[in-house]
């Protein structure tokens, strides 16, 4: 079969050259279109139901709204895993499916015992809902608003962030790729209506009667339509409230004849909403901004893309003064790791092209083989975009050139060894000659490289077995690797007999290279180490044993650890203060150790610190913990330490005059996962279980 498929290449070159130029053209159709992010997406399979109830304590959310979810959902099907979290006036529960359940079934599950449970709560203390479709790499662009020096006074926090809720958010909203604009920081605007006790009691007025008075008199209503003539009026009153002054005109009650208005019984001012959490920036006080979340499966690449595309025209629609200041773009990590993995691939192509050129002793030969190299990874292009396979650090950066042209190299090596043998020395063969003997070389070895080949691709199949977080950080690497060599060992049959046949000399002349010099001297070094084995048989094999064995004492005491760890570039520092800190407290620390550390390390350009939780509850933290995101420059221009474990430990130096607060270090994605996967931030962490919470 193999020796009918190169006869098939040799004889029928336009079929095979028209075969490989669609296969250029759809690989390259795949390398544009291909999901594009800097690591795999290990984020489980998970549905994350939110409940918002601002009045209660961590006890009533436990008792009334987590613990009877809770109970909902696991009689659901294909579920491993629920947790939850219960925060004063914030309930979070994780449910994790298995991951052959589609993430839109699992959500369809869930929402249909949202809607039985949903009886058992009372609406007053908040309606269960579901998260965002997103995951640990879901934050994929994150910003802050910006005042220009001299606009201060004219844009509070208040008004900041009624720009990120009214303008920044829905001009955002609608990208293809995301999912939902989190809003973080500033003063939520309310109109808020303070009433004085002593002047509802003196006219006998209720708080009750205050709060009717307001819900009547804030709402549009109809009153169909009349005819007159030929034409038809539709009635329509206008009642709903739109300003302080409409407020206060509003009549509460009647006092002999006399209408008591809101303005009587209080002040009518702005305010707003109870806080659960804020931002600050730079040590320079809080801030206002907002977290881009990306669907999950979506190109993080394209979405970045759109992303900066829509904020460079909000920038044009926004008041004065104003502007939109990226600190965290996914796409600059995606770049560097990208451009890393192209750099390495583009070397390792060169190495293996110079090496075989020089090994083969045929450029035209070592032509061949080397542009095997880029039409297997564009083969590789095409399966990685039809099995949904991203471009990532791990399923690129591990392809083996060497590995992927094995089989190239075998055939090729066969034809020069059969062309260039005694029988053809000094002659010039015709086309049809050159045919015949392309196909008879390649025949002779055909079957071994096939073999051989198929031999390296059953190595990889334990991996594409691996199933859970171990699956899918290595699964995309065997998969990327074997799409190669499958895409190589098919060119190998087809394209190399086909191209040899074209551009290999038809004159046949020995001329003696440095490959046959070297490896001549090669085998002769072979020849005497092998007589000398075989001539001390017993010693040889003892030595092989003594080997192993000191192999296998060094192999126990190696280090061990499960991938190393992906520079992203930038650190996350998680911020804790003692259970029970206000706010107010975690925000003027919060100041305290962004000024230190933008005062002490110059290859800072941003410290930004996230307090609480914000209105999307992604990550539902206390007000006493914060997320604090380091972002650094480019680490060729660090100058306070020579690697990022010297510059944490300087770090957690400097905040150690900082009294009242622990730090911890991390990074931005890494921080995410573990948050997500673990219901835990840190690497190591303990849960203590009980009935008595004293104890």
């Amino acid at each position: 079969m193999f020796h009918a498929i190169v006869r098939f290449a040799v004889t029928k070159k336009i079929f095979v050259g028209l075969t490989t130029l669609c296969l250029l053209a759809g690989g390259m159709y795949a390398m544009l279109t291909l999901p594009v992010d800097a690591v795999p997406d290990i984020t489980n399979n998970q549905v994350q139901i939110v409940t918002v109830s601002p009045t209660l304590a961590p006890q009533e959310v436990e008792q009334l709204i987590t613990f009877p979810i809770e109970i909902a959902m696991s009689n659901i099907m294909h579920v491993e895993e629920i947790r939850s979290v219960s925060r004063f006036g914030l309930s979070v529960v994780t449910v994790v499916f298995k991951e052959s359940v589609p993430i839109l079934d699992a959500r369809q599950l869930i929402n249909e015992q949202i809607q039985t449970v949903s009886g058992e709560i009372p609406s007053e203390l908040g309606m269960p809902e579901m998260m965002p479709i997103t995951t640990g790499l879901g934050e994929i662009y994150q910003y802050t608003l910006d005042v220009a020096p001299g606009c201060e006074e004219r844009y509070d926090a208040m008004e900041l962030r009624t720009i990120q809720d009214w303008i920044v958010k829905r001009q955002l909203s609608g990208i293809p790729g995301i999912v939902e604009i989190n809003s973080f920081g500033g003063y939520l605007k309310q109109y808020e209506v303070a009433v004085d006790p002593d002047a509802l009691y003196s006219l006998g007025i209720t708080i009750g009667d205050v709060y009717e008075a307001l819900n009547r008199n804030n709402q549009n209503t109809g009153g169909s339509y009349i005819e007159k003539v030929n034409r038809a009026y539709y009635i329509r009153s206008e009642g709903m409230i739109s300003s302080l002054k409409d407020i206060e005109r509003i009549v509460v009650a009647n006092r002999g004849g006399i209408p008591v208005h809101i303005n009587d019984v209080g002040t009518v001012r702005f305010g707003s909403a109870k806080r659960f959490g804020a931002m600050t920036r730079d040590g320079q006080g809080e801030c206002v901004g907002g977290i881009a979340m990306m669907l999950k499966g979506a190109n993080a690449n394209v979405v970045t893309k759109e992303l900066e595309s829509r904020v460079a025209k909000i920038q044009k629609m926004l008041p004065e003064g104003v502007s939109i200041n990226p600190y965290l773009n996914r796409s600059e990590l995606v770049s560097r790791n990208i451009s890393t993995v192209i750099r390495n691939l583009i070397e390792g192509a060169i190495i293996v092209f110079l090496v075989l050129i020089l090994f083969l002793g045929n450029v035209r030969a070592g032509l061949i083989v080397a542009s095997v190299i880029p039409l297997a990874m564009l083969f590789a292009f095409i399966l990685m975009r039809v099995f949904g396979v991203s471009a990532n650090l791990m399923s690129l950066g591990a392809i083996d050139f060497g590995i992927v042209v094995d089989g190239s190299i075998v055939i090729v090596e066969g034809i020069l060894a059969h062309i260039y043998g005694k029988s053809f020395l000094g002659k010039t063969l015709s086309r049809a000659q050159m045919d015949e003997q392309i196909i008879a070389g390649a025949g002779n070895v055909v079957r071994s490289a096939t073999f051989a080949v198929l031999i390296i691709l059953i190595v990889f199949f334990p991996i594409l077995t691996l199933t859970g977080i171990e699956g899918k950080y290595f699964t995309p690497m065997a998969q990327t690797l074997v799409f190669c060599i499958i895409g190589a060992l098919i060119l190998s049959l087809t394209y190399v007999p086909m191209m040899a046949s074209l551009f290999l000399k038809r004159h046949i002349r020995a001329t003696r290279t440095f490959a046959d010099r070297f490896f001549a001297r090669l085998n002769g070094l072979y020849q005497r180490c092998l007589n000398g084995c075989l001539r001390f048989g017993g010693v040889t094999v003892a030595a092989a044993f003594v080997l192993l064995a000191a192999s296998l004492l060094l192999f126990t005491r190696l280090g061990a650890e499960f991938i190393p760890t992906l520079d992203e570039g930038d650190f996350a520092m998680q911020m804790t203060l003692p259970a029970g800190s206000s706010l107010t407290r975690s925000i003027v620390l919060s100041e305290r150790a962004e000024k230190i550390l933008m005062d002490n390390f110059p290859e800072i350009r941003h410290v930004v610190a996230k307090i609480g939780t914000a209105e999307v509850p992604t990550d539902p933290m206390a007000v006493e913990d914060a997320d604090v995101m380091i972002v650094m420059e480019p680490f060729e221009a660090w100058t306070s330490a020579s690697s990022r474990a010297e510059m944490v430990e300087k770090m957690k130096r400097a905040l150690d005059t900082l009294q009242g607060a622990e730090f911890n270090f991390s990074q931005p994605i890494q921080l995410r996962f573990n948050e997500l996967m673990t219901g835990a931030k840190a690497d190591i962490a303990v849960k203590l279980y009980g009935e008595d919470m004293a104890e």
